[in-house]
């Protein structure tokens, strides 16, 4: 990859199904990462904060025998990182917290009930109890996911939101995580991390309290450890929001410095990270290949990078913007940038991304900070039947079901058929002794 050339994934004259031919991470890493996910949580299951500090040891090079065994960090101590933090950076993370927090304030679901036949009938939302939420840590530290995960849950009223976020082999979790724990509203921060923070926080330890739902990104064991605790229905997740992915639809009107620069700036994140191409100009392809060039020896990070780009990187050749279309949708990006002369146009036909980024002004690198909607989003193509972590994530919709007696005489010879239909007059016979005159 030192050259920046991208593998050319050619689908012109092919309009079949593009998914077995686009680059993903190997099914054999994901099967590894699943394995080692339900080996730490079966050991946090069982054997609660002395996993948890096994784990810290073996994973996060931390070994808090030897010094501060303490899973949780006082909120005192977060406040603190927030009053001694930079005036620019505490400005951009308050404009930031203000962006996010404006747009999971639009988003929030309507209560409603109507009355219909005599009958009322809606839903109310009721905000959660308890959530947890996952921030990332490792090659990077993620104030920014901190907005993102607290600050909605805070919006929905959840009544105590806990934060796990892993250490440093000091034991030490990054100043600005805490400063901007406090600045969202965290109630709990602990000092655990990856899939053995998912499942302290699903099954409860000690320490950690058992919690309703957990949201946040994360790497592919975070991820894994997921979706094992919601698969056995141990508590609620957000999406699958593993390791990283960008597709960006682009034409030969886009610029092949701003399409190379968002390339790497999400190759940067892990080297699992997935980057494409959609284009059906193999002009931009040999400018964009040029201009990657440059920009990923001038990366801070150029061997994780480089890493992303071999191994989940392409170029994928269509024979139009409508082909580019169906490729994304099949491939159903986390993030997707369009950048073409119609973008609006282009993007208005896209039904399967986690967020789209419209028009050569709108780079991911925007919604992972500041622009407002959330950068915590699904992964893996499972944007094909599910959304990014919004404001309704952090409550429980119950529908409300009135009828008074006239409004269940309406309905009841409509029971009685389909309770027949059945062969359950149980259920018939329940509606209609409510009917019988005494």
């Amino acid at each position: 990859m030192s050259s920046g050339n991208l593998r050319v994934v050619d689908l012109r004259g092919d309009r079949t199904d593009p998914r077995d031919k686009l680059p993903r991470a190997a099914a054999e890493k994901v099967a590894a990462a699943r394995d080692a996910a339900r080996t730490i949580l079966d050991d946090v299951r069982a054997d609660g904060d002395a996993a948890l500090r096994r784990w810290a040891k073996q994973l996060d090079g931390w070994d808090p025998a030897a010094g501060d065994d303490a899973l949780e960090i006082g909120l005192d101590e977060a406040g603190a990182a927030l009053d001694a933090l930079d005036a620019p950076l505490r400005a951009a993370l308050e404009r930031a917290a203000g962006q996010v927090r404006w747009f999971h304030e639009q988003a929030k679901p309507r209560d409603w009930l109507e009355r219909r036949n005599g009958a009322v009938l809606g839903v109310r939302h009721h905000p959660l109890r308890r959530v947890g939420v996952y921030v990332p840590g490792g090659r990077a530290a993620y104030p920014s996911t901190v907005l993102m995960t607290v600050l909605p849950a805070r919006v929905a009223g959840v009544g105590e939101v806990v934060l796990c976020t892993p250490p440093g082999a000091d034991g030490q979790v990054n100043r600005t995580i805490l400063a901007a724990a406090a600045l969202a509203g965290a109630n709990r921060i602990f000092r655990v991390g990856g899939a053995q923070a998912v499942g302290a926080m699903a099954y409860g330890t000690e320490t950690v309290p058992r919690c309703d739902k957990v949201v946040g990104p994360g790497n592919m064991y975070v991820a894994e450890a997921k979706q094992i605790v919601a698969a056995e229905g141990v508590c609620g997740i957000d999406a699958k929001a593993g390791a990283t992915e960008v597709a960006i639809i682009a034409d030969d009107t886009a610029d092949p410095r701003f399409v190379a620069a968002d390339l790497v700036a999400q190759a940067e994140h892990d080297p699992m990270a997935g980057c494409i191409l959609i284009t059906p100009s193999e002009e931009l392809l040999a400018a964009v290949e040029a201009a990657l060039t440059d920009e990923v020896r001038a990366a801070k990070h150029a061997e994780r990078v480089r890493q992303a780009l071999d191994g989940q990187g392409a170029v994928v050749l269509v024979d139009d913007l409508d082909h580019a279309v169906e490729v994304a949708n099949a491939f159903a990006a986390e993030h997707l940038e369009v950048q073409t002369a119609d973008s609006v146009g282009v993007a208005e036909k896209v039904r399967a991304a986690g967020a789209i980024f419209v028009g050569g002004s709108t780079p991911v690198a925007l919604g992972d900070y500041a622009a407002g909607p959330n950068h915590t989003l699904p992964t893996g193509g499972t944007a094909r039947f599910t959304g990014g972590l919004r404001t309704d994530d952090f409550y429980v919709p119950v529908n409300w079901v009135q009828y008074d007696e006239a409004s269940l005489a309406d309905l009841a010879s409509t029971v009685d058929a389909l309770a027949a239909a059945e062969d359950l007059p149980a259920h018939a016979r329940a509606v209609r002794i409510r009917l019988e005159r005494p």
